[in-house]
């Protein structure tokens, strides 16, 4: 029995000093090993080279029901986005807040252009101011008769009863923080009053919050929107493969293997809503500003819309490829478990 199972004694045990050949203890060695790092590296990139372009493949050959997937992605994606940059152009259609909130410093009736131009030199190097103007007291007397229509009346006053004002721009639109300003410049020698409407600059606040809120808003229904989109479309992918994944977990595929071409589908898909999203804001930017220039032409104006920046183009880009990836992730990993081999 020992004769029919065992081979020679020869051959499984070197003789005692003997030197083993070295090509089968090198090549026995290198076995033990296993691969190095780079045949490593290389399958790991072959294989999502082939999960890439399988992804590739089955989007193409769904290229109509692919094209309005992108599409719906790619409307709600445009919207909060769109939204935001009517916003921004809107504050610069009303100026800055900074202009907004502006600090009106009336001096005293007996101080001269010397002073008043001095004045405002030494508020433009004050912590917390961006810019002073000065208007003496001829030019704000002659803005007031063009204004008022009363220049034939204020021309028969025998002294300019109107005081040399300097326009104070602050650095940043903070209650506290320009009422401590106000306070500053008023205790100013020649100041007689420092006048700030806040009231105004709290409305100026409140509309631009409500906007910031209204477009976050819109933009965490929509991304939830988006996110059900994506799972959905590859949940009806995996559910069109379930035998063929069932038989690659049959024969020991790993999970990573599995849901690779599900993610890069869902990162395709999220590209392709990006490209259309941006095309959609640029030709809805490029559309209103026709109309925009129109009426800003009836007011003496050279106001446009700014198109959509490259910074926030790119922006979009990489959210919506982020956003295809995690609907992707989420929805295979609750269809992975019911994918085992029964």
């Amino acid at each position: 029995m020992s004769t029919t199972r065992s081979p020679k004694v020869s051959e499984r045990v070197a003789p005692k000093g003997a030197d083993p050949k070295p090509g089968k203890n090198k090549r026995g060695a290198s076995d033990d090993d296993g691969p190095d790092f780079r045949t490593l590296m290389h399958a790991w990139l072959e294989s999502h080279r082939a999960s890439l372009l399988d992804s590739l493949r089955r989007l193409g050959k769904q290229p109509i029901g692919s094209l309005f997937t992108c599409l719906v992605m790619a409307v709600a994606l445009s919207m909060p986005m769109g939204l935001s940059l009517l916003l921004k152009n809107v504050e610069r259609l009303g100026g800055s807040w900074q202009r907004a909130a502006q600090i009106s410093l009336y001096l005293k009736l007996d101080a001269g252009t010397r002073e008043g131009e001095a004045l405002r030199d030494e508020i433009k190097g004050m912590p917390g101011v961006s810019e002073a103007e000065y208007i003496s007291r001829e030019q704000a007397l002659e803005e007031f008769q063009q204004q008022s229509g009363l220049g034939e009346a204020l021309r028969e006053l025998p002294d300019n009863p109107l005081p040399g004002v300097v326009v104070v721009t602050p650095s940043e639109v903070d209650k506290p923080a320009l009422e401590a300003l106000r306070q500053r410049l008023a205790e100013l020698p020649r100041v007689e009053v420092a006048q700030l409407d806040l009231v105004w600059v709290e409305r100026l606040a409140a509309i631009l919050k409500l906007g910031d809120r209204f477009v976050f808003g819109m933009a965490v229904l929509l991304i939830s929107a988006l996110l059900l989109v994506i799972g959905n479309t590859i949940r009806l992918h995996i559910e069109n493969r379930r035998t063929e994944i069932e038989v690659i977990k049959l024969v020991g595929g790993t999970d990573s293997y599995v849901r690779r071409p599900f993610l890069y589908m869902g990162a395709l898909y999220g590209l392709g809503a990006g490209v259309l999203a941006w095309g959609i804001l640029a030709f809805s930017m490029s559309w209103l500003n026709d109309a925009v220039v129109g009426l800003s032409g009836l007011y003496g104006s050279d106001f446009a819309l700014a198109g959509v920046p490259g910074s926030d183009g790119v922006s979009l880009l990489i959210g919506a490829v982020l956003l295809g990836y995690i609907g992707a992730w989420i929805a295979v990993a609750r269809h992975l478990s019911e994918l085992a081999p029964r």
